[in-house]
């Protein structure tokens, strides 16, 4: 089989001179938001990482190809695509022996960073523990990749639709570190307080980069969750998001929605609940998160721990 792995000139540019460079997945583009918000907000979060003077590398598989960094108009094709697979661990490989494209989830992002030499990843929310799992075992790969893949994984925190305090102990059963920045609470993706303690506070890119040079002097493999609270001007409170997320819930479960539609499904929906203030919190948490993400690698190129 051919190679299958296509790094923008750009980005290896920058990996082969030790620069910063951060990961982008590509779900949120096919399937967290509608045309055109997509792709608007694709490249605002590129602009993001290249105002930090990091390079963004947006990933997803293209006729077959891992492609890490997208151009414009491969981006703006992607968005407007109506058919593309949403890949994960499991499946990741089946766009790449089948020649089909699809949109690469935090799990399947994190191994095509790691295949590329990417440290740093950005995106909104991670998957996690859904509600009920105890009856139907709905855990997120996100999470075991988490624990087996050495990238750090900027988020503001698990997306609030889950059961985030069992999201957060199998985190801990599976030794990945979650740092919040600069706060003690746990965020919960549109909201800046899930009402849990994170297991670990950071409140600076300095403090992070130090961790990460201290795991690897203890050779601990694996990756680094770093909870980034969405800015306050954007925020939904937890009471308030918390009837939305239960109608949304409750309509899922009648439509039979299961798998990996729920998640989409119920952002879609709740977009709707809330008038559109979700939507723009999304926005707004994965521009910060992008920002963040940027400082971050910038600080690791320059202590040069490549």
């Amino acid at each position: 089989m051919r190679s299958a792995l296509l790094v923008d000139p750009e980005v290896r540019d920058a990996l082969d001179a030790g620069q910063a460079v951060v990961a982008l997945e590509s779900t949120i583009v096919t399937h967290g938001m509608p045309w055109p918000q997509n792709l608007e907000t694709a490249k605002a979060v590129e602009a993001a990482v290249r105002a930090t003077g990091a390079v963004p590398a947006t990933i997803a598989v293209i006729d077959g190809m891992l492609r890490v960094g997208l151009d414009a108009k491969t981006l703006e094709s992607l968005a407007q695509a109506t058919d593309t697979l949403k890949l994960s661990r499991a499946d990741f490989a089946i766009a790449l022996s089948r020649g089909v494209t699809g949109s690469t989830t935090v799990a399947a992002t994190m191994i095509a960073a790691q295949l590329a030499g990417i440290e740093v990843f950005a995106t909104g929310g991670i998957g996690g523990v859904h509600r009920g799992a105890e009856l139907s075992f709905d855990v997120s790969a996100d999470l075991q990749e988490l624990a087996r893949t050495g990238v750090t994984v900027v988020a503001a925190g698990p997306k609030a639709i889950l059961d985030i305090p069992k999201t957060l102990e199998v985190l801990e059963t599976l030794g990945v570190p979650v740092m919040a920045y600069q706060q003690d609470a746990l965020p919960a993706f549109w909201s800046r307080d899930s009402g849990l303690k994170a297991p670990l506070r950071a409140d600076s890119t300095a403090d992070i980069a130090a961790f990460l040079e201290a795991r690897k002097t203890l050779g601990i493999v694996g990756g680094l969750l770093v909870a980034n609270p969405v800015a306050s001007e954007y925020e939904i409170p937890r009471e308030q998001m918390q009837a939305h997320i239960e109608e949304a819930l409750t309509q899922a479960e009648h439509a039979r929605i299961n798998g990996k539609n729920v998640t989409p499904w119920l952002l879609a929906r709740i977009v709707e609940l809330t008038d559109g203030r979700s939507l723009e919190c999304n926005k707004a948490l994965i521009k910060g998160n992008a920002q963040l993400a940027g400082e971050i690698a910038v600080e690791i190129a320059g202590r040069g721990t490549r």
